[in-house]
């Protein structure tokens, strides 16, 4: 009678480990399948935070005072043909341990005539690796403000 006994505790003991591991093997495969695709995604914005409709309450022929109420202080200022403010931000995403993926680089242009009225409003982005105009739907011509832009374009790439 002895051996039987022993052998159904071992029977149970098995049975217990095999069931034991289903759950390791089980929980292991949930805390990695977070690991994957599906894991935990951080943003992060540098730069200027455009308000939600700001755009749309600076009309051709605002004063450069309204613009600076709405809009806040430029990230630069240029006066290749006239005076021009740029307000400049990049937004990146990291998934866990992965290293960091620019989402969207933008440069908003306000042009100013010689009044300080506002004269021309850009909204530059890359599209296909190209500098694109959200606001014209168009890719700019060469020239001072093409070559300006693309180095501004640059140097949020690299910072």
């Amino acid at each position: 009678m002895a051996p039987a006994r022993h052998s159904r505790r071992n029977a149970c003991r098995r049975a217990l480990c095999v069931s034991a591991a289903a759950l390791l093997v089980v929980g292991l495969s949930l805390s990695l399948g977070a690991c994957g695709g599906a894991g935990i995604t951080q943003s992060y914005q540098r730069g200027y935070v455009l308000p939600e409709g700001a755009l749309e309450q600076i009309p051709l022929g605002s004063s450069q005072e309204q613009v600076l109420i709405v809009l806040g202080t430029p990230s630069t200022v240029a006066t290749i043909s006239g005076e021009t403010f740029y307000y400049i931000s990049q937004r990146t995403e990291q998934t866990s341990f992965l290293p960091q993926q620019e989402v969207s680089r933008r440069i908003i242009a306000i042009y100013f005539d010689k009044g300080r009225k506002v004269q021309r409003i850009a909204d530059y982005g890359m599209r296909d690796g190209k500098v694109f105009d959200a606001v014209s739907r168009t890719t700019p011509s060469g020239g001072e403000e093409l070559s300006y832009i693309r180095y501004m374009m640059r140097a949020v790439q690299l910072n």
